[in-house]
């Protein structure tokens, strides 16, 4: 038996600031990047951003997840008050839409500006290894935090990955992670775990990762996967480019929710949302209790 944290009709919940999401059926978060370089998920301007939040909430999304800053491979960093300059416009327009907004961003300055806001969630690549993030999350006590595992840093992180079990190396990393915010008097049912598909791994351990999600479920907290459009789906279709992985994207959720995910991260917000319906209608998603 999991032990997640439950209401008392029996769904897991995730809490968040201004939202407690029961995780019985598997929720949608989409990807809002506001950077110069993002043309597909409402970078090009801040006025492409702010009406991409609304098609994605109008798509079926249950989480808005706005990010500054690149951290695809290569990426380099951006400094703080350029990262918190694209995105300040773009979370305050999505705070007033009704639906959970989170903030993709490993800067602890960054964090608190976003907070103070009323922000939601703080969506960490970095799983607050930063020096003062676990500071500024802690004097919030009622957001939500996404921990994520990666290896390295996104400019260099793909430049020879390794790992000798790649399952059990991310999962005790978030673990210790975990039990540091639990020092501090984070409560768990703030937390979702996040293994980091793409992040400092090879083709064959985000693979890897899919099909051992159970040891990451058996830490007891929900599992957050983010496979949309990751180059181990073009790795595996052929060569197909970023722009033609949507299919392949969807597969990879539908899988990641069959093995256990509570929340799927992605670009494709409506499609995703429709093959998530044929299946839970289907009945063919595992139970939360499981």
């Amino acid at each position: 038996m999991s032990t997640l944290l439950f209401r008392p009709d029996g769904a897991p919940v995730w809490r968040t600031t201004r939202h407690v999401l029961a995780l019985d059926r598997v929720r949608i978060m989409g990807i809002v990047n506001a950077t110069p370089d993002s043309f597909s998920d409402g970078g090009r301007d801040p006025a492409a951003s702010l009406r991409h939040c609304e098609t994605l909430i109008g798509q079926g999304a249950d989480i808005l997840d706005i990010g500054g800053e690149s951290t695809r491979p290569g990426a380099e960093p951006v400094p703080a008050d350029e990262e918190w300059r694209r995105i300040a416009p773009v979370l305050r327009h999505a705070l007033t839409l009704g639906v959970a907004v989170s903030v993709d961003t490993c800067k602890p300055e960054v964090m608190r500006r976003a907070l103070d806001l009323g922000v939601d969630i703080v969506n960490d690549i970095a799983a607050l290894r930063a020096p003062g993030a676990v500071d500024a999350v802690a004097a919030h006590p009622s957001c939500g935090l996404c921990l994520m595992h990666m290896t390295g840093e996104p400019r260099t992180m793909q430049l020879a990955p390794h790992h000798d079990d790649v399952v059990a190396e991310v999962a005790a990393h978030l673990a210790g992670r975990v039990a540091e915010l639990a020092a501090r008097g984070v409560a768990r049912e703030r937390i979702v775990l996040d293994p980091g598909i793409g992040f400092g791994k090879r083709v064959e351990d985000n693979f890897a990762l899919i099909r051992g999600q159970q040891a990451l479920l058996a830490l007891g907290l929900p599992v957050l996967a983010g496979w949309s459009r990751k180059s181990s789906l073009g790795a595996v279709t052929g060569g197909r480019p970023v722009g033609e992985r949507m299919v392949a994207s969807v597969a990879a959720a539908l899988a990641a929710a069959h093995c256990g995910a509570r929340i799927v991260r992605v670009h494709d917000v409506a499609e995703t949302a429709d093959a998530l319906k044929v299946w839970q209608a289907a009945d063919l998603l595992p139970r939360a209790e499981t």
